[in-house]
């Protein structure tokens, strides 16, 4: 008797809003350095001054994710239109102690942070006499722990109602398919209250089932969303690789969130480079040393990719563009990023591998080579896919 077929473990579903358009906020205390970086990164011009909440609404940008594959692409295409992909950043002014109880501006920029995918939590760690700090002297732990405990702070009160809500509809419930839903739903609730409020911890670095992620998603809380921590340096400092503050916040990210990212860099090196061109550039980094180098690619990469984005390609001597998707979307929902009726009308993806392409030099030897595939409905689209859809939409007859 030949064995029983396994069941493939279900997908796991994904924390956080389950879409393409994901963007990341740049989140910290006041004179941290958020409007410097954000201005480089997005080579904007957003205010960027010595006095806390230079920045009140929020700046939105779009910067271009580096990726040597696409450049690659463009290269042996010689496209006569080139679109990468894309990551989202906003601006956010800075917080300050007790803004989830309305301090500062604290309201209003906490619904800012609700409306963006992930954060870029920006630390100062570098001291300048000339630039005021708004707990009067330097401290990232410090300055971590006020904005970590003003977002769970927040999340606690969300939450709070949402039981109380969640247990009256339970209550209300009944019998049957609907009320057991409900039920369910007012004992997640009530599970993710203990973590924030009792634990005192992240919604993100609980171990939650899909059911849990599913009635997660619907609340959108502030310490579900992934975090990049950003420890902003003194050119010097980022140029010997040394700093005072770095190993005491790389121990308070071990400890409390461990396996989040810690990424060094210095918005004072960063705006001199905004100003040159590329062979200044390149000369001025040269001059500082081996291994110096803009922290931005990294930055930018490391952001796409905490939102949990991919990016397939679609190449020709037209175009050659990286689309974006969430990652384990399927070939379908991956074709409608392009168009609607793609998916609609979705029969087939024929999908070959960058390493592929570029390993045998052209979509021919690809095909001869017998690594062309086609792949159906449940195909999910890897990063870097070369993708061709094929789809086939009947046009509705008009109504009458």
């Amino acid at each position: 008797m030949p064995p029983k077929k396994q069941q493939a473990a279900p997908e796991k579903i994904l924390l956080g809003r389950p879409s393409n358009n994901l963007k990341i906020g740049v989140v910290g205390l006041p004179n941290t350095g958020k409007s410097l970086f954000f201005n480089v990164l997005t080579n904007s011009n957003v205010l960027s001054a010595n006095y806390p909440f230079a920045t009140i609404d929020p700046s939105e940008g779009r910067v271009a994710v580096p990726d040597t594959r696409f450049d690659e692409l463009c290269a042996m295409y010689k496209p006569a239109s080139k679109v990468p992909a894309f990551l989202t950043v906003l601006d956010i002014a800075g917080l300050v102690k007790g803004a989830s109880s309305g301090a500062g501006l604290g309201n209003a920029f906490l619904s800012h942070i609700r409306a963006v995918d992930g954060i870029f939590h920006m630390l100062r760690c570098f001291i300048d006499p000339d630039i005021a700090h708004v707990e009067d002297e330097v401290d990232p732990v410090r300055d971590m722990e006020i904005i970590h405990e003003e977002l769970r702070l927040k999340d606690e009160e969300f939450l709070i109602k949402k039981v109380e809500d969640l247990g009256k509809l339970a209550a209300r419930a009944g019998q049957g398919a609907d009320a057991k839903t409900k039920k369910e739903d007012y004992e997640i609730a009530k599970k993710v209250l203990d973590w924030v409020q009792v634990q005192k911890k992240d919604v993100r670095t609980g171990d939650w089932t899909s059911r849990e992620v599913e009635v997660l998603n619907t609340m959108h809380l502030l310490t579900a969303k992934p975090v990049i921590y950003l420890a902003n340096l003194s050119e010097k400092d980022y140029i010997r690789k040394k700093n005072k503050f770095l190993p005491k916040v790389k121990a308070w990210i071990d400890a409390n969130n461990r396996g989040d990212l810690l990424i060094p860099f210095s918005g004072a090196l960063e705006e001199k480079l905004m100003t040159m061109d590329e062979a200044q550039r390149t000369e001025y980094l040269k001059s500082l040393g081996e291994g110096v180098q803009s922290a931005l690619p990294k930055i930018i990469v490391a952001g796409y990719q905490a939102l949990q984005l991919v990016y397939f390609f679609t190449a020709g001597a037209d175009e050659v563009r990286a689309w974006t998707v969430r990652k384990q979307s399927k070939a379908p929902q991956a074709a409608g990023v392009i168009h609607t009726d793609f998916e609609r009308g979705f029969i087939m993806a024929d999908v070959m591998k960058f390493a592929d392409l570029k390993e045998l030099g052209s979509e021919a030897a690809v095909k001869a080579a017998g690594k062309y595939a086609q792949r159906g409905r449940e195909y999910i689209v890897e990063d870097g896919d070369i993708c061709h859809f094929k789809f086939n939409v009947t046009t509705q007859p008009k109504k009458k």
